[in-house]
């Protein structure tokens, strides 16, 4: 009912920044809570940050909060992840999700993007 592609992944220095895209097509992404999700090598898939359909309700993983945060434009059909104060261990495949509500709980999530490499250098 919807496609995800995430974009804006890259390299950065370490307390360098990035803001990540998620673009929507198919359903509108209205209709849908969002959540960011990352993966690096040999490690599970582990929930960042949701937003819920209206935008007004968000939750976040200990390990990003206060560095990242979780937007959407539901105008533009499309759902963000700024990163601040980047470390070297938050190197990892971003994946973006959607689903029925703003959960942390990965196999919830019904859609997903086939995700962005991040690589934060030391």
């Amino acid at each position: 009912q919807v496609q995800l592609v995430e974009s804006g992944g890259g390299l950065v220095q370490a307390g360098g920044s990035l803001r990540l895209s998620c673009a929507a097509s198919g359903r509108t992404l209205s209709n849908y809570a969002m959540g960011w999700f990352r993966q690096a090598p040999g490690m599970e898939r582990e929930f960042l940050a949701t937003i819920s359909k209206s935008g007004r309700s968000t939750l976040y993983a200990d390990s990003v909060k206060g560095r990242f945060t979780i937007s959407r434009d539901n105008t533009k059909n499309t759902v963000y992840l700024q990163m601040n104060s980047l470390k070297p261990e938050d190197t990892a495949v971003y994946y973006c999700a959607a689903g029925p509500s703003y959960v942390t709980v990965v196999r919830m999530y019904n859609y997903w993007g086939q995700g962005t490499q991040v690589t934060v250098s030391s």
